[in-house]
């Protein structure tokens, strides 16, 4: 039997805001809907992700932001900085580490992202 990971979910404050931010990054809106006044489902993949968000009203107990951090997986670290510079995100320089390189962002709500490039999958 397959486990898969399919859909995290984020809580945010303006469902609104969120998608507009989600959406400027490149991730695609796949699902917006209002099932009644207390309940509202946005649902968004990463480009080539098998992984989406989930976030709206009535979906997520509790205040933003989450206390975890959720990763990205490119294969171009360089760009995925550059694209998330031209999107208006506040976005850390790279980090290179031994084992990957990375950059860091929060959306408008705190929950934070990691984004991994690791070279030795990428390696010729």
């Amino acid at each position: 039997m397959d486990w898969t990971l399919e859909v995290a979910l984020l809580p945010v404050t303006d469902v609104d805001r969120a998608k507009d931010f989600y959406t400027r990054i490149g991730f695609n809106p796949d699902h917006d809907h209002t099932v009644s006044d207390e309940v509202r489902f946005v649902q968004m993949t990463p480009p080539g992700s098998g992984c989406s968000i989930a976030f709206g009203k009535g979906i997520v107990d509790g205040p933003a932001p989450t206390t975890g951090v959720h990763m990205l997986c490119v294969s171009d670290i360089d760009a995925a900085r550059r694209q998330l510079v031209d999107a208006g995100v506040d976005v850390s320089d790279v980090d290179i580490q031994s084992w990957g390189h990375f950059v860091y962002f929060s959306d408008p709500d705190g929950n934070r992202w990691n984004v991994q490039y690791l070279p030795y999958r990428y390696a010729q």
